[in-house]
């Protein structure tokens, strides 16, 4: 995933517009215009958009924490990263609302997708460990989407972070035709047309002949003579 696609899925789900999300990179002392922040949020394919790098979105993620948790007395405010993964954006968002174990699991684990405690606990180990597991994108879409559920309200989640929602199917009613539906039911022929008659509509179906069998008293051997 890129960083222009999670910022739209965190856009979406706490519903901010691009003065609010300017306003939590100001949080850390990061300015930038709003006309960026649109660009950012535009689809790839549209030619006004731009690649939000990874200290950009290091920074908005640590305004994110500020916003949510607020700003911490007498300690300084988090340095941007300048290379980002998805195990440092798990966990800063982790931080930043104030998730239990118990909580992330469940957010991550829905659909036909599970993690167990200790498989979580691995994705926030130092990457040197011998128990460092890397948090694939599958998993961080799967978070996103549990965020998406538990934050907005959302009760099912497509793969672009929008919500989509499937109209119920209408129950089958079969009415059977009327007679006047059918532009033929009524037809009759006229005076000066002809029917077609064919030897098929007065042939009588031919009963099948049961078949006669010969007992053993009635039976007779044939003469072999002539």
């Amino acid at each position: 995933m890129t960083n222009n696609d999670i910022l739209r899925r965190i856009r979406y789900t706490f519903n901010y517009n691009d003065a609010k999300m300017a306003s939590i990179l100001e949080l850390v002392g990061y300015k930038v215009e709003p006309a960026l922040i649109t660009q950012w949020l535009k689809k790839e394919e549209d030619e006004a958009y731009v690649r939000c790098s990874d200290r950009e979105f290091s920074n908005f993620l640590n305004g994110f924490i500020v916003e949510k948790r607020g700003k911490q007395e007498g300690k300084p405010l988090p340095k941007a990263e300048d290379h980002l993964n998805n195990n440092i954006i798990l966990k800063k968002l982790k931080i930043a609302l104030n998730l239990q174990s118990e909580e992330l699991i469940a957010m991550i684990s829905h659909g036909d997708f599970s993690i167990s405690k200790h498989e979580l606990s691995a994705l926030f180990r130092n990457p040197q460990h011998h128990h460092f597991r890397e948090c694939k994108d599958q998993l961080l879409r799967k978070f996103l989407s549990g965020m998406q559920v538990k934050y907005r309200g959302d009760s099912e989640v497509s793969s672009a972070g929008n919500q989509f929602s499937k109209a119920p199917k209408k129950p089958f009613n079969k009415t059977p035709k009327k007679p006047s539906d059918n532009p033929y039911a009524n037809w009759q022929p006229s005076g000066n047309e002809t029917v077609k008659v064919t030897k098929k509509s007065f042939s009588k179906p031919v009963k099948n002949k049961p078949k006669t069998r010969i007992s053993k008293d009635n039976f007779k051997w044939p003469d072999m003579k002539n």
